[in-house]
C-alpha cells in the first residue's frame, strides 16, 4: 500500500468556503474515489491556505487515471480550480505532486 501526502494551496480569501465545500462532498464523488482506490484520504488545513493531503492506495497512477474517467470528477474539478493559487493552467487533481515520504513508524 502507497501511503502518498501532497501540498497544494487554497486562496485565503476562500478558505471558509473551501472548508464547507468539503463538509458535503457528493456521494457520487465520495463512490468514485472509493471505486478508483483513493482509501483514507484525508485533507489538512492551514490558516495561510496550506492544504495538505494524505491517502493511502495499491498505485497512486492508477487511482488517478481512475478518477479522470469518471464524469464527476470533472464536475468536481471545474467547480474546485478557483479555491487554489499557482496551479499554472492544471486541475487541482492534476497539480497533486507527492512528497517524497523520508520515515514511517508502523
Amino acid at each position: 500500500m502507497q501511503r502518498i501526502c501532497f501540498l497544494l494551496k487554497v486562496k485565503k480569501d476562500r478558505l471558509d468556503e473551501y472548508k464547507a465545500r468539503h463538509q458535503n462532498v457528493w456521494p457520487e464523488m465520495r463512490e468514485a474515489l472509493s471505486r478508483t482506490g483513493w482509501h483514507n484520504y484525508s485533507l489538512f488545513l492551514r490558516e495561510d491556505g496550506l492544504l495538505v493531503g494524505y491517502l493511502e492506495t495499491e498505485d497512486f497512477q492508477a487511482a488517478q487515471e481512475g478518477m479522470e474517467k469518471e464524469e464527476v470528477n470533472a464536475r468536481w474539478q471545474a467547480e474546485m480550480v478557483e479555491f487554489f493559487e499557482a496551479l499554472d493552467g492544471q486541475r487541482p487533481d492534476e497539480a497533486m505532486r507527492p512528497l517524497e515520504q523520508v520515515f514511517y513508524l508502523p
